[in-house]
């Protein structure tokens, strides 16, 4: 492959109506310079644009891979540019063999427009043109993608950018759009395969025999309650860096993808996670990143130094360099298994120190959904400060049957006022010192289907919504959190939810099995209903323990924090284990998917409708 046909971008500069933006039309400042980079990517604008899906081969690193899913030829596919108050015409080809779809991610438009197969319209198919048409009615950063088969983990993904009717209220003086991803060499098809053969296949971090004997991760007790479990608290991630490359704009760390800047310039960096499977933590070491913008939505600007980003999320910050020398723009997986690299310089081939991998996260009792410290009192036999990050439970009393191994016998002990009731020791319940807690019990969520996809539930879910994600608990300095966002307008709609739902996300990470409620998709379960208009508090538990980012299509939602009136508005929202996240929601007419941002997550199940009636625009 023509290695110049591989390709970084900055998303600011003219481009012609309609087609692709010549280098030249940048100024000087727009053009990734990295040597061997071609300039920019293309970037497509105007009232009518064409897009063509197919595959094509593309090399990162130096390696080249032949069953990636390019669109217009190139990963990440073009930058698209649009106004708000314009009309947008999207023309997509597909040249694949099988069918594809494009998916406007955060766009508010027509539910039959949106672009999920089997929703809201049938798919395009090997040879047809699908025509994509909608105004468009906001601003921000937005990207699009794949919603067919296992294409997005094959580079069906771009981004998007509409600039407002008015002028921005965080002012830069000029912008990089920088597209987070990763990339496998092994099919994605495959890797789907052997994460149903076994759990934890690709987590090369698990612990070892001189970490156990050196004390460094966990004691034999607690490692052996762990193992009775069959969970293990290094599990993170199910993909990690042991089969994935994490990419920049569509290059490689040692492609070394390069935005430039003068010294003392404000420079807006519009990130976009469109990654198939990686949460990233994100920082410019040596710089303080304003965050501006979430989802695409202005939020009051909140100064950090690091923030996580989940899969499908965008985040804008503005970075005010004053040195004349180079930053590293690091994103770390959140489990630590490799990290993509890029470089922030004033000249062309400058590199910045890059930092080395921080030691790998572990599960701890907050992420089961058992963290004692939000009871606000002693429990008795146990050490509250180390609860929080060790597990040292009684793991044998789990549910073996559900886990795939045959229970233990087991008596009854007593249980402290507000807990649930045990039940017989060996089927669901935990054993802390003279407490018993059940992690089974479906008291404790009556609306689930329990059967071999629920591996437990959260007995004591939390509102997390505060803390930083794993692994940046106790990094040294601060790290963006969700409740320090607050919308910069006021919300839309002022309305009190007139009723609320609670939604669990559930799973079984031996098996890989995903859902809503204890449903895969695949069962068909019923759509969840709404009545156009009506305002929704919807409340999302996570019993399993690994995030999930969930996805609303077609809706921004309000978090339930901060001034009245004042929610930040998302469109995609990171469930961090064992917590809870609440949001408010009027209801758009339409069948919108509704699932799990992680694309092998949404393959295993975690998929579902949320479906709002009715459709002619009425109330009646």
């Amino acid at each position: 492959m023509n290695h110049m046909k591989r390709r970084g971008f900055l998303g600011f500069g003219a481009a012609t109506a309609g087609g692709t933006a010549l280098n030249s039309l940048f100024p000087s400042w727009a053009r990734s310079v990295s040597p061997g980079i071609a300039p920019t990517l293309p970037t497509l604008s105007g009232e009518e644009i064409a897009l063509t899906i197919a595959r094509a081969p593309w090399t990162v690193d130096g390696r080249t891979s032949h069953h990636t899913v390019a669109i217009n030829g190139t990963i990440p596919g073009p930058l698209i540019r649009l106004k708000e108050g314009q009309r947008a015409r999207l023309l997509v080809t597909n040249r694949l063999e099988e069918d594809t779809s494009i998916h406007w991610h955060g766009i508010l438009l027509p539910f039959q427009m949106d672009g999920v197969p089997g929703v809201s319209f049938p798919g395009i198919r090997p040879g047809e043109t699908f025509v994509y048409e909608f105004p468009v009615i906001q601003n921000g950063t937005y990207w699009y993608h794949s919603h067919s088969g296992l294409q997005e983990q094959l580079g069906h993904y771009a981004p998007i950018v509409i600039d407002p009717r008015d002028a921005e209220p965080a002012a830069y003086d000029r912008e990089h759009v920088v597209v987070l991803s990763d990339f496998s060499f092994m099919h994605p098809h495959l890797i789907f395969k052997r994460l149903k053969q076994q759990a934890g296949v690709f987590n090369f971090q698990k612990q070892t025999l001189a970490s156990l004997i050196a004390g460094k991760d966990q004691t034999f007790a607690e490692r052996r309650d762990w193992d009775e479990m069959r969970m293990d608290p290094t599990d993170i991630s199910d993909v990690t860096g042991a089969v994935l490359e994490f990419l920049v704009n569509g290059h490689g760390p040692r492609d070394n993808w390069t935005a430039l800047f003068k010294p003392g310039e404000r420079v807006r960096l519009r990130f976009i996670n469109a990654a198939a499977q990686m949460n990233f933590n994100v920082r410019i070491p040596g710089l303080r990143l304003t965050v501006v913008q979430a989802d695409g939505q202005n939020v009051r600007p909140v100064e950090v130094d690091e923030f996580q980003i989940g899969v499908a999320e965008t985040y804008d910050i503005i970075v005010q360099p004053q040195e004349d020398k180079a930053y590293t723009i690091v994103s770390e997986a959140v489990d630590r298994s490799g990290m993509g690299r890029a470089t922030l310089a004033p000249r062309p081939g400058m590199t910045g120190p890059v930092p080395l991998l921080r030691d790998r996260p572990l599960a701890t009792m907050k992420d089961m959904g058992m963290d004692m410290s939000s009871m606000g009192h002693n429990m008795p036999g146990m050490d509250q400060g180390a609860m929080g990050q060790k597990m040292g439970v009684d793991a044998a009393s789990m549910d073996h049957a559900a886990m795939g191994h045959s229970p233990p016998a087991g008596g009854m002990t007593p249980v402290p006022p507000g807990m649930a009731p045990p039940r017989q020791r060996g089927s669901d319940v935990m054993d802390m010192g003279s407490m018993e807690m059940s992690m089974r019990d479906p008291r404790n969520a009556p609306q689930v289907k329990m059967g071999p996809g629920v591996q437990t539930i959260a007995p004591m879910p939390m509102d997390r919504t505060g803390d930083p994600g794993q692994g940046l608990e106790s990094v040294g300095h601060r790290v963006l959190v969700y409740k320090d966002l607050i919308a910069l307008e006021p919300n839309t709609d002022l309305r009190s939810p007139t009723r609320t739902l609670e939604i669990r996300l559930t799973g079984n990470m031996e098996r890989f099995i995903w859902g809503f409620d204890g449903r895969k998709f695949s069962e068909n379960p019923p759509p969840y209903t709404f009545e156009k208009g009506e305002r929704v508090r919807v409340t999302l538990v996570n019993d399993t323990m690994m995030a999930h980012p969930i996805h609303l299509h077609g809706h921004f939602f309000e978090l339930a924090h901060g001034p009245q009136g004042y929610g930040p508005r998302k469109h995609t929202v990171n469930v961090l284990p064992g917590g809870k996240v609440s949001w408010d929601i009027t209801a758009e007419a339409g069948d919108w998917a509704f699932h799990c941002h992680m694309m092998y997550h949404m393959h295993g199940g975690m998929f579902q409708v949320f479906s709002v009636r009715p459709l002619d625009g009425s109330n009646a």
